[in-house]
């Protein structure tokens, strides 16, 4: 479970369960895919996605360009692995790059996500071993994001979404003393 702080008492604990946030999945299995591994690299930060036993056994041929999807995904494994990689200004940027009023987009390495880790993959890019399109939806999810990424270096140095400090559109980090 995620801590934030909440100014007036103790910390508040953020998982996007009961918080109004909708939390899907999509990812592309491809011919030369291998259907478990890439399993596991979803249910690696995803434990609660649903494995379709078709899925692991395709018949010759029919896992070319087969979309796996799934929604109402728990969020709480991956906002942990933000934390415990310390990566949380990263993912505000990254998380917040493709956000409307109530819904964005952001994309993660598969090839990471089978060890375990989240690693955001910048507009454009293509990384060896795919990628996985996760999609929120929610009201407030500008506030949602800026409270789930919090640490407390924000303290002392205030990040949110689209300021001066963000990494561009491109993924070019923001240069800042």
């Amino acid at each position: 479970m995620l801590l934030r702080r909440n100014m007036t008492g103790p910390m508040l604990k953020l998982n996007g369960r009961d918080e109004g946030i909708s939390v899907s999945l999509e990812t592309k299995l491809s011919g030369a895919d291998l259907p478990e591994k890439v399993l596991t690299s979803i249910t690696n930060l995803f434990p609660n996605f649903p494995i379709d036993d078709d899925l692991l056994n395709p018949e010759l041929g029919n896992a070319k360009d087969q979309l796996i999807h799934s929604s109402n995904l728990s969020i709480d494994i991956f906002l942990q692995q933000l934390h415990k990689q310390k990566i949380l200004d990263t993912a505000l940027d990254s998380m917040s790059l493709n956000l409307d009023s109530e819904e964005c987009y952001f994309y993660i390495s598969r090839q990471a996500a089978l060890s375990g880790k989240v690693s955001f993959i910048i507009p454009g890019e293509f990384p060896l071993g795919g990628t996985i399109k996760i999609t929120l939806r929610g009201s407030n999810l500008k506030d949602w994001i800026e409270a789930a990424t919090w640490h407390s270096g924000r303290d002392s140095m205030p990040r949110s979404i689209n300021d001066e400090r963000s990494m561009s559109k491109s993924g070019e980090a923001s240069t800042w003393i």
